[in-house]
């Protein structure tokens, strides 16, 4: 298999500079131009990551070729949408990135796997999470994978889309 999944620290220098990759495009996008090297490092800053380790949540990062290419990490949520009646434990996707040199490899899929995996030693039986409109690979890689539109379950900035899955 040509894509590695490995979790790590958020902080480690390929995580870092995937996160960093992460927030330039999806503000390069939000702004319709590239993004300056301070929205960049705004994203970064107080981003909540440190929440992205257990006993709370994961990360994890993804090598294709053993080159650095993927990340995404999940997070424990109160905020858990009900689905049939119920809201068991509810981990939440956050800064899935395949960088686009690189998508159609199987990254994604990958990623989302070693996701889960992560999410289910955490005690969760469901992933949720938020997206935007225009950010359409992301709602198609996670609409491959099983996840399907759900009401919103929490209401943040940039947030316009909303998905889950079913471990």
């Amino acid at each position: 298999m040509s894509w590695i999944m490995i979790r790590e620290p958020y902080d480690t220098p390929d995580a870092t500079l995937l996160r960093r990759d992460y927030y330039d495009e999806v503000a390069s996008r939000w702004y319709g131009r590239p993004a300056t090297a301070e929205e960049i490092e705004q994203g970064l800053t107080d981003d909540g990551a440190e929440r992205l380790r257990p006993p709370l949540g994961d990360f994890v990062v993804g090598r294709h070729h053993g080159k650095p290419g993927a990340c995404g990490g999940i997070q424990l949520c109160e905020t858990a949408p009900v689905i049939n009646g119920t809201a068991p434990a509810t981990a939440e996707l956050t800064r899935v990135y395949v960088r686009p040199e690189m998508r159609g490899s199987g990254g994604g899929a990958a990623l989302l796997t070693a996701l889960e995996d992560a999410a289910r030693r955490l005690g969760a039986r469901r992933l949720a999470l938020d997206t935007r409109h225009d950010l359409v690979e992301a709602r198609a890689l996670y609409a491959r994978n099983g996840y399907r539109e759900i009401p919103p379950y929490i209401q943040r900035p940039y947030a316009e889309r909303w998905f889950a899955k079913e471990l």
